[in-house]
This record gives C-alpha cells, structure tokens and sequence, in this order.
C-alpha cells in the first residue's frame, strides 16, 4: 500500500524528532562526563552518527543544546499557563500551571533522572557561557510569563507593572524551593511539591509582616 502524503510527512516528523533527541541524549552524556568546554561537536555528531550539517538544523551550537531540556521545559510552563481557566486569579494559575508541568515531568521521569538533572544544573552554574545563557533565558521567560499575565487581566505589561512584580515573586520562591531541593539529596518530584507549597507558606507568612526571627525553622 503506497504511502499518503500525510503519513509521509508524519514519518518525517517524528524521524527529526528522534534524531533532535539523540543528539541532546549524546551532548548531555558527552557534557556530564567531559565538562563542557572540553566536547565538541564533532564528538556529539559522532556519537550519534550524522554529519555537522544535521546537526545544525537542529541547533545554532553546543550552548543551546546543553540547554535543550531546560527550555523545553520553558515551553511545557507557558503552554500550561496559556490553559489555565481564564477565572482563575493570577498566582493561582502560576502555580497550577507549574504543578502541572512537574506532575508530567513526574510521569516521565526515569532512574537517575533526578542525580542527572542535579549534574547538570551544577555544570551549568559552573561554566559562565551557560549560566550567562541561562539567566539570559529565565529573564526572557520572565517577560513572556508577565505578557500572558497581562492578557489575562486586560493589562498592558508594558504600562502596569504588576504582572512583572508577581512573576519575579513567582520566580523567586520557585528558585529558593529548587535551591533547597537539590541540596537535600533526595531528587524525587513529590519532595519538590511539598518543598514548593512550604516556601510559598513561608512567603505568604513574610507578605503578611508577620515575621518572627526565634523561629526554628522546620526539619
């Protein structure tokens, strides 16, 4: 039976998504073991078996394919934003939408997913290209995350600074919680949904003045 057009095309969609993977598979592996600075493309592409030029098309170099996962991630956030019933009020929808994408992420995690995310995110602060790259793309996301606040609520991001103000709240209790969760050892999702929901108790407790400096922190 001859092929349809359609199933063609699909056949090579999903090809160039298997190769894409491959390729961030292969750099991530080459990366964790070499460092950064010491792979090359040449090594990727060999591992992999395709030439250069394929990969190209996929990246414009080593720099964004050590950040693949992370800006798919990105993505997999603003779609879950862009989703969230439009009565929902603002914080409410940032953060189902990011528990959302983490319960996927659960769904999907393999073993050692959690030592290799940690890997990586300490090979990323240690290289300044790639921690340079990755505050340039949190800023980024930052301002695609106040826009899409802003149409929900019929503002203008650029004239109310308020869909700024609460996403750069947002962010700052999401990298206090991961903070917290990569230094406690034990990568599993479930830890990190209960690390996020006590920072943001933690937050909700300074928002309200109510700040007590005896305190003893909890276990």
């Amino acid at each position: 039976m001859r092929e349809t057009a359609g199933t063609a095309t699909g056949l090579r969609e999903r090809k160039k998504e298997r190769t894409r993977e491959a390729l961030v598979d292969a750099a991530l592996e080459l990366f964790l073991r070499k460092g950064y600075d010491a792979t090359t493309i040449d090594e990727i592409v060999a591992a992999v078996e395709v030439s250069r030029r394929t990969f190209f098309r996929y990246f414009a170099g080593k720099e964004e394919v050590a950040l693949a996962r992370a800006i798919e991630f990105e993505g997999l956030f603003l779609e879950a934003l862009t989703a969230r019933p439009a009565q929902e009020a603002p914080l409410t929808a940032l953060r189902r939408a990011g528990a959302e994408v983490f319960a996927r992420v659960a769904e999907e995690e393999q073993e050692g997913a959690g030592q290799e995310f940690l890997r990586m995110r300490r090979m990323i602060e240690a290289t300044p290209v790639l921690l340079a790259a990755s505050l340039r793309n949190a800023m980024e996301l930052e301002r695609r995350m106040a826009r899409e606040i802003a149409r929900r609520e019929g503002l203008e991001s650029e004239r109310d600074r308020r869909p700024a103000l609460l996403v750069t709240l947002y962010h700052s209790v999401m990298r206090v919680a991961m903070d917290e969760w990569t230094e406690g050892g034990a990568l599993d999702v479930a830890r990190l949904a209960r690390v996020i929901d006590e920072a943001w108790d933690d937050m909700g407790t300074l928002l309200t003045g109510r700040w007590t400096a005896g305190e003893i922190p909890r276990a």
